[in-house]
Formats: structure tokens, sequence, C-alpha cells
């Protein structure tokens, strides 16, 4: 761009060259995020990047898009950037107090929905809901379903009341450590996304997952301490008969299994996610 005015694409174009190598995203994925950057900065929507295309780039736009690109480019998440990520076709608002939605977890909303009969009115204990996007969607997709949600971060709550209130979903919110607070209810179906990363993997230190929440992602050594305390936990709040669902990691499937069995559940089984790793189990209490 040397000797010329930038353009708009002329913009895009070299910022997508910049994420692409300064993060090792193939081209498609680059192109992409720079153009919601460049639409989060400059607050339009991504028809007028393309209509605009041509147009010089001002001076203000410029300085605007390179503060984004910079954050990008230091590796923080793109979604704390733009302070919103899209779950279950729904955006929903993010910040670092929150872990990031991500498309894995849809998998979970989606057997629990297979649980939740439309036309009943089914109690569901959504456990750290972090953004709110599990308990949001399911009372979304589920309107006669009663969703309560609990989280221990006052930050994370208030920013899942945000949500809730945004999107219309009327899901009753509760401060507390997992079960705490909650002595004497119970519900037909719990759900839960808890920490399931062992203290020590070095992925903790890599990509997003650097700016996340530690407490929302790791999990004692062995990144199942807080599942074996869901799954202690749940026997006095599920009704019978009653369903757990957790998600976990891609490698804990027969560990979270035994925990199960071990907990008094009967018949757990386990789901595979899109690139084909079981990504949740849950089993039933009957008993």
């Amino acid at each position: 761009m040397t000797g010329r005015t930038a353009t708009v694409a002329d913009l895009l174009d070299a910022a997508a060259d910049r994420v692409g190598r300064g993060l090792g995203l193939e081209k498609r994925e680059a192109r992409l995020e720079a153009r919601v950057l460049a639409a989060h900065a400059w607050q339009v929507t991504p028809a007028w990047l393309i209509a605009h295309d041509t147009d010089v780039a001002t001076a203000p736009q410029t300085a605007a898009f390179e503060a984004l690109l910079a954050r990008r480019l230091a590796g923080e998440p793109i979604a704390y950037i733009v302070g919103a990520r899209e779950f279950y076709g729904r955006t929903f608002e993010v910040s670092p107090a929150v872990l990031i939605p991500r498309p894995e977890t849809e998998l979970l909303v989606e057997i629990a929905l297979a649980h939740i009969p439309p036309d009943d009115a089914t109690t569901v204990l959504d456990l750290g809901t972090g953004s709110g996007c599990i308990a949001i969607t399911l009372a979304l997709e589920r309107p006669r379903a009663r969703v309560t949600a609990v989280e221990r971060s006052p930050a994370a709550l208030a920013l899942a009341r945000r949500n809730a209130e945004t999107l219309d979903a009327a899901v009753e919110f509760s401060a507390g450590d997992w079960f705490s607070g909650l002595t004497g209810r119970s519900y037909d179906l719990i759900v839960a996304n808890p920490p399931y990363i062992a203290a020590a993997d070095p992925h903790l230190a890599r990509g997003d997952l650097r700016h996340e929440p530690v407490a929302a992602l790791a999990s004692g050594q062995d990144g199942l301490d807080d599942l074996r305390r869901l799954v202690e936990g749940a026997r006095a709040h599920l009704r019978r008969p009653g369903m757990l669902l957790l998600e976990h990691g891609y490698d804990q499937a027969d560990a979270v299994q035994a925990l199960l069995r071990s907990g008094g559940f009967t018949r757990p089984r386990c789901w595979r996610d899109l690139a084909g790793n079981p990504r949740v189990c849950g089993a039933e209490l009957s008993e």
C-alpha cells in the first residue's frame, strides 16, 4: 500500500495476511477474523464492508481497526475483543469473566433438549452457567421448562443475567458454588459444563485458553475434581427418575462413566461431538 491511499479492501487484505501469519490461521479463517474486527471497529455490518470495499479508509477508521488488530495479534480471543459469541444461533455477550461458548457445547444442549418434553414443565438445573448460554438456550427452546442457573463468580453471574434479559429468557439465577445454596431443592435434569482440564496441562498457557478464566478451565491434578463433586452432589438434588448430563474432555469418557456408576447412576452412556470425540456423558438416577 506504499505510495497510494489504502482502501477498505486494502486494509482487510493486509490484516488477513498478518492474522494468518501471526496466528497460524488458514486464509479463509484469517479473512473472516479481519472482517469481524473491522465491522466491530467501525460499527458497521459485514454487508457494508462489501459495499464500501473501494472506499478510501479514513485515518480514524484505520486507527480504530489497527487497535483491535494489535489485540488479536497479541493472542486475545476475538470473542473478548468484540464482546460477543454466537451459540446455538443466538448472540451472547462474553467477557474475560466467562468461558467463551464453544460449538462442542451445543452437543450438551441437544442432548438436554432430547430429555425435556416440549409440553412438560421439566425442572432443569445448569451448574456453573458462565455466560448463561446453556441455561438460556434451554429456556428459549423449551419455554415450559423451569430453568435454574448457578454461578459462583459475581461478574459471570451479572453477565449471564444481562444475556437472559437481552434474549428475553425466563431463567432463575442463583449465586453459589455448585450445589451450595440449593438445600432442599431437586430437579428433573441437571446439566453442567464444568472445568475438566488438568491443572498442569500445557494447553492452558496456549492460544485462547491463556486469556480465559482458569477457574472455568482447570480442575485438579487429573482434571476430574469438579466432575467428582458434581456426581457426588447430584444424588441429593435429582428427582427420581432424573438425568445428569456432563460435558468433559475428549479423553475422559471412561473415567466419567466410572464416576457415574460408583455414584449410583444407572446406564451411563456417552455422546460424540462433530469431531468424533466423546464429549458428553450422562446417566439416570432411578433409586
